[in-house]
């Protein structure tokens, strides 16, 4: 069964930058496209940014120019670069490989002064 793990999550000032971080094990890594969501309180889980096996990315309009998407297939690991922080990106964000429907367990990243 895949495995997800999160990391990265905190505490930020506005304006500030986070990366987060989500290891995958027990599958073959670079073969699966990734995927980061969020879920705020009292809203729906929203797609955050995906990127493919081959390395292209995709971006929700509300992060575009301040979020970035990689991945690093050595180490079985996805990132999500957070920068120029809002208090609306406070939520739980998650990773997830959307072809297998699996989800990690949410690193929580509140955005306040």
């Amino acid at each position: 069964q895949v495995q997800l793990v999160e990391s990265g999550g905190g505490l930020v000032q506005p304006g500030g930058s986070l990366r987060l971080s989500c290891t995958v094990s027990r599958i073959i890594f670079s073969r699966y496209a990734m995927a980061w969501y969020r879920q705020a309180p009292g809203k729906q889980r929203e797609l955050v940014a995906s990127i493919i096996s081959g390395g292209s990315t995709n971006y929700a309009d509300s992060v575009k120019g301040r979020f970035t998407i990689s991945r690093d297939n050595a180490k079985n690991t996805v990132y999500l670069q957070m920068n120029s922080l809002k208090p609306e990106d406070t939520a739980v964000y998650y990773c997830k490989v959307p072809s297998l429907g699996s989800w990690g367990q949410g690193t929580q990243v509140t955005v306040s002064s």
